[in-house]
């Protein structure tokens, strides 16, 4: 198999297992009106586009339109919408839709940056997808404060969810579905370490391993009677 067709699968991989886990969760806020199930359908709806834009590149090559997408959604989007549900799970709902607010309007204000950003797709490493493409300033400062945000957020929650529920000695299966969470959220940015050193394989692996291990974590920490894609007359409370 050649190295730009194994590029391409591994993220299309990815994305049909973001997608499914995203139309799962976004189906039990359908039945259910959490917010917190919004939210994180909407992440892994984000989650999955940006690996989309990595599947295509991988095989068609370098299109503006991709990039961008894939920037915005990967780099910005992603983390920071998860883990908005889970501040509306732990937190109280008024500080929830002031964060809610934050956020989007920083988003719009992500879009209009990297939409209008000049673009040099020579400066990439390695020739993969990177950042470094973009090179007009103060864009790729940004993506910091979302990443913080979201991975604060979501592995703090899901740490946090876990330690509570080990300290009532209740509910193992949600300490181990809470844990899992956390390290599936994580994975990814471990995967950005190997793209920056030139293996970009291990970073589209670690972006499929982690969704796969969240997706894990979120039908064990709801148990066999609260499955992700299960009405409410047969779910069980969410987890955290």
């Amino acid at each position: 198999m050649t190295s730009k067709l194994l590029l391409s699968i591994i993220p299309a991989i990815t994305t049909v297992v973001a997608f499914v886990f995203a139309f799962l969760v976004l189906r039990r806020w359908y039945y259910g009106r959490k917010l917190y199930s919004l939210f994180w359908g909407i992440g892994l709806l984000f989650f999955g586009g940006g690996a989309a834009m990595e599947a295509i590149y991988a095989y068609a090559g370098w299109n503006p339109l991709v990039f961008r997408l894939w920037y915005l959604f990967g780099a910005f989007y992603a983390a920071a919408w998860l883990g908005l549900g889970t501040a509306f799970l732990l937190m109280r709902r008024r500080w929830a839709w002031v964060l809610f607010a934050i956020l989007l309007i920083a988003s719009i204000f992500a879009a209009y940056r990297v939409f209008s950003a000049q673009l040099d797709p020579s400066q990439m490493l390695s020739g993969e997808m990177s950042g470094h493409a973009i090179i007009t300033p103060g864009v790729r400062i940004l993506t910091p404060f979302f990443n913080i945000f979201g991975t604060l957020l979501l592995v703090g929650g899901a740490i946090y969810s876990a330690w509570l529920f080990w300290r009532k000695r209740v509910l193992l299966n949600r300490v181990i579905g809470n844990i899992l969470i956390a390290a599936g959220a994580l994975l990814p940015a471990f995967g950005g370490v190997f793209q920056r050193a030139g293996i970009p394989t291990l970073l589209y692996l670690s972006e499929l391993l982690g969704v796969i291990v969240m997706f894990v974590g979120f039908q064990y920490a709801l148990g066999e009677r609260g499955a992700i894609g299960a009405a409410p007359s047969q779910a069980a409370s969410s987890p955290g």
